[in-house]
């Protein structure tokens, strides 16, 4: 059987790292990379040993011997590669956030489902085995509370991709959607949510502090911000169990679970299973399966997230 072959879509951090991910991953390579600069394209082709570069997406996106496309592009160019790779008939790997719109996302979903081709939204922290083991412990009890923080200080710079607008930049869809996620993941959508932070000269939102509320007193406290270094820790707390995710908990290598029955626990990620590794597997056996969705990452949860963000952004304004 023939490995299982991936273009990437562009040539920054994490396509550089995603690539070497899939390079790792038995019975997976790399086959071509795309870029608006040739030069890089062919320069990370050299890299992972693809043999096809391409200076265009689109041109990617037709290369007969990709079977999926990882878009590693900025958010504002989500739509765009997606959009070329489901009408070449690939299945897409989107770099989170799915869009930087609602409206992008939805096209995108629409068009995915339209044409019965596979689309995921790369939110690696589902992908974590610790992550995972935390969602499905039923020694929490009922999950009551959850903190998660996100944030990093980052100079001020209008034209770098986290201040620019045009780039889908800020705090929330970058960083954000971390917190936001877990809370997401163990809890759902809140029945509520009540957010203040503050915006940069450009407008975008440098920082955000929010409350998810949910049914009978249940909450998420999230923090992300791009001007101040966060404990970027989270804390789940159940009626039964507690876990504490170390930092960075998005891609946790620890958790540590107490309780008052229970001797305390801690686990450790074995290196070689990380988050990325996880979701390169999803996308694979799902096309082998013919399934066009992920039920660890599902599209509506997708959208969810991008309402969220969208009205958590709303209310700094």
């Amino acid at each position: 059987m023939r490995d299982f072959t991936w273009g990437i879509a562009a040539t920054g951090t994490i396509a550089r790292t995603v690539g070497a991910a899939i390079v790792a991953e038995p019975g997976m390579r790399v086959g071509a990379v795309g870029s608006r600069n040739l030069d890089r394209a062919q320069a990370l082709a050299a890299t992972l040993g693809a043999e096809s570069a391409y200076d265009s997406y689109e041109r990617l996106c037709a290369d007969p011997a990709v079977d999926a496309i990882y878009v590693a592009t900025p958010h504002a160019q989500h739509l765009q590669v997606a959009e070329a790779a489901i009408a070449a008939g690939k299945a897409v790997l989107c770099e989170k956030p799915l869009a930087a719109t609602v409206d992008d996302a939805e096209k995108m979903v629409r068009l995915a489902r339209e044409a019965g081709v596979f689309l995921m939204e790369a939110m690696w922290m589902r992908f974590n085995p610790l992550i995972q083991m935390v969602a499905a412990d039923p020694r929490f009890g009922e999950v009551r509370s959850i903190h998660a923080s996100f944030g990093f200080a980052h100079p001020y710079d209008p034209v770098h991709r986290l201040w620019a607008p045009e780039l889908g930049g800020g705090a929330l869809l970058d960083l954000g959607i971390y917190p936001f996620g877990l809370a997401q993941l163990l809890l759902g959508m809140p029945s509520d949510l009540r957010v203040t932070g503050s915006l940069a000269p450009n407008g975008v939102d440098a920082e955000a502090g929010g409350v998810l509320l949910y049914p009978g007193g249940r909450k998420a406290l999230v923090e992300t911000s791009l001007l101040g270094n966060y404990p970027n820790d989270a804390s789940v707390v159940g009626t039964e169990m507690r876990a504490d995710i170390l930092a960075p908990f998005w891609a946790p290598q620890r958790i540590l679970l107490t309780g008052p029955s229970m001797e305390p626990e801690e686990h450790v990620l074995d290196p070689a299973d990380n988050g990325y590794a996880g979701e390169l597997r999803e996308v694979r056996d799902a096309t082998a399966d013919g399934r066009t969705e992920s039920s660890i990452m599902p599209l509506d949860e997708s959208l969810a997230m991008m309402g969220l963000l969208a009205e958590a952004r709303r209310q700094l304004a």
